[in-house]
C-alpha cells in the first residue's frame, strides 16, 4: 500500500527541515518550512511510477512551491524510474522523483524545480491553514477508504471529550475548544444534542466516536 512509503518520505523531508503531515487537501503528503511565508512541498505516493502519478503532480503544482512524486524502485531495474523519457518529462515539468527501496531508503532520482507560477492561491492557503491547525500527524499519507482526521474532526472530538462527563454550556466547552460554538451548532457528525439554550450533551454517535478515536481532555 502507498502508506508504506509515507514514513520514509516523511523522514526524508523532515531531515531537510520540513514539518510533514499526511492527507491534507487531497495530497498524500504536505511539508511546510517556515511560518510567516511558508515554503510548501507536496509529494504524491504510488507503488510504481506511472502516468497517473505525474498527472497528480501537475495538479498539485498550482498549490505548492515544490512538487515530488515517490514510488518503490524496481528490484530488477525495469520500472519507469529507469526510463529516460519518464525522467526527462519530470524534469521538463519541474517534478521531483524520489525512489524508495525495499529497505525504506529514499534516493533522489530527479530534483524538483519550480518552472511554473502558482495559479491557485486560495487552494494553497487552505492547504497551509489545514496543515497548521491539525494537531500532530494523525493520518498516514496514501490512506484511502477511511475517514480523514482533519483539524475540524480533531476539534469536534475535543468537544465530545469534554461533554463525555455530562452536559455543558457552550462557554465551558469553548474554554477548551475555541471554535466550539460553531462546531456544536452545526453538528456535522451528529455527535451533539442541544438540551436547552446554550447547553449541549453527547449523543450515542458521539460516544462511539470517542471509542474509535480516544481523546485526552484539551
Amino acid at each position: 500500500m502507498e502508506t508504506s512509503l509515507y514514513l520514509p518520505v516523511k523522514a526524508f523531508l523532515e531531515t531537510a527541515g520540513y514539518s510533514v503531515k499526511g492527507e491534507i487537501g487531497g495530497c498524500d503528503l504536505v511539508g511546510i518550512n517556515g511560518d510567516d511565508s511558508p515554503v510548501v512541498v507536496v509529494c504524491e505516493l504510488k507503488l510504481t511510477f506511472n502516468l497517473e502519478l505525474i498527472l497528480q503532480a501537475v495538479d498539485r503544482a498550482s498549490i505548492s512551491d515544490e512538487v515530488w512524486i515517490a514510488a518503490k524502485v524496481s528490484a530488477k531495474g525495469r520500472g519507469r524510474e529507469s526510463d529516460k523519457r519518464y525522467r526527462d518529462l519530470c524534469r521538463r515539468l519541474g517534478i521531483g522523483m524520489l525512489g524508495i527501496s525495499d529497505r525504506g531508503d529514499v534516493s533522489v532520482i530527479v530534483a524538483s524545480v519550480t518552472p511554473m507560477p502558482r495559479t491557485n492561491p486560495k487552494r494553497r492557503s487552505r492547504l497551509v491553514r489545514e496543515h497548521q491547525k491539525r494537531r500532530g500527524d494523525p493520518v498516514l499519507g496514501g490512506s484511502t477508504r477511511t475517514p480523514m482526521m482533519t483539524a475540524y474532526r480533531q476539534q469536534a472530538l475535543g468537544c465530545a471529550a469534554l461533554l463525555s462527563a455530562g452536559p455543558l454550556r457552550v462557554r465551558d466547552v469553548r474554554a477548551g475548544v475555541p471554535d466550539a460554538g460553531k462546531i456544536l451548532l452545526s453538528n456535522v457528525y451528529g455527535w451533539f444534542e442541544r438540551l436547552e439554550k446554550g447547553v449541549y450533551g453527547l449523543t450515542d454517535a458521539g460516544r462511539e466516536a470517542l471509542i474509535r478515536w480516544p481523546q485526552p481532555l484539551p
